[in-house]
């Protein structure tokens, strides 16, 4: 395949830091979908800079909470640019006629692809789940077992084993205590959610004592700044691992942005009918069909502008 246009490659990058990391009002929406259209060659680059999205998301942690904050604070195109210019460095896109050289999660002992959900079976008898675009580390010793989560998301049924068992995050660690638990990044810490047993919370560091332990059917988001309740969103965080997205009451926007999880590119929706509500039980390997049943309840439009870029909005 012919090399990009280094000048809409650049394009390209800006588009998918204000539609990913900044809020994406209708007026960008549009203008976003202009610039799409004006070209094959637009839409076959955006294509391909779209498919980067599960590298964009394995950034190596010091790089995530930069982006992570700039969510927060609004990316600027300089920062942004120089942010995923190091994804694109370290990635090696053949494409961009670079060398490959790996990011850190995706030489991880595991990993999943976008849309892809994993068991592994550890040498102590534990259980990890591994679910969509999320990568582990393991280094098990005479004195612990660690599971170093690098990126994403996964569920943890411990083995029986007198060994201490340890999970680190971005944001700290975790010690389980014979049990069944999840562990996820989000963009404001890393939530923790017990199901059986419990498990201690050590925010930014091995302290010597923890500074909250969970019980089951509790869950907290955690970061270096402290540790406060997890808020609930209408999101069954457990629904997942039996391959379905379940909701409550859910806001649209919300709905979308988790679905957006399972699939390449994004999914974007309108301000128009961002505060609708979404709930049901719905199939996670055909995210299609799910933006179709969901637009047939609420009666909004589906618009697939190329794979790699889908708009919800009223229907007219």
């Amino acid at each position: 395949m012919s090399k990009a246009d280094p000048r809409l490659v650049d394009q390209a990058i800006q588009w998918m830091i204000t539609l990913r990391f900044n809020v994406a009002d209708d007026a960008s929406t549009a203008a976003f979908e202009r610039w799409l259209h004006t070209s094959a060659e637009h839409q076959q680059v955006w294509q391909r800079v779209a498919t980067m999205n599960e590298d964009f998301s394995q950034l190596p942690a010091q790089v995530g909470r930069h982006a992570l904050r700039g969510a927060r604070q609004r990316i600027s195109r300089r920062e942004g640019l120089k942010l995923l210019g190091l994804v694109a460095g370290a990635a090696g896109l053949t494409w961009l006629g670079r060398d490959y050289t790996p990011l850190p999660g995706l030489m991880a002992d595991y990993r999943t692809a976008t849309g892809e959900r994993r068991w592994i079976t550890l040498n102590d008898g534990s259980r990890i789940q591994l679910n969509s675009a999320s990568a582990v580390d393991t280094a098990f010793t005479t004195e612990r077992r660690l599971v170093h989560l690098r990126q994403g998301e996964m569920l943890v049924n411990t083995g029986a084993d007198n060994r201490p068992f340890w999970v680190q995050t971005r944001d700290g660690y975790v010690r389980a205590l014979g049990t069944r638990f999840l562990v996820r990044e989000e963009a404001q810490g890393t939530l923790l959610a017990v199901q059986q047993g419990a498990v201690a919370v050590f925010a930014d560091s091995q302290a010597a004592s923890a500074r909250q332990v969970l019980k089951p059917g509790e869950s907290v988001l955690f970061n270096r700044s402290g540790i406060r309740p997890a808020v609930a969103n209408g999101l069954d965080p457990w629904a997942w691992s039996d391959g379905v997205i379940s909701a409550h009451n859910m806001r649209l926007d919300d709905f979308l942005a988790e679905l957006g999880r399972y699939r390449n590119g994004l999914v974007r929706c309108s301000e128009a009918v961002a505060g609708l509500r979404v709930s049901g039980t719905y199939q996670l390997d055909d995210t299609d069909q799910v933006l179709g049943l969901v637009a047939q309840s609420l009666k909004v439009d589906v618009t697939y502008r190329s794979r790699y870029w889908v708009t919800v909005s009223p229907r007219v």
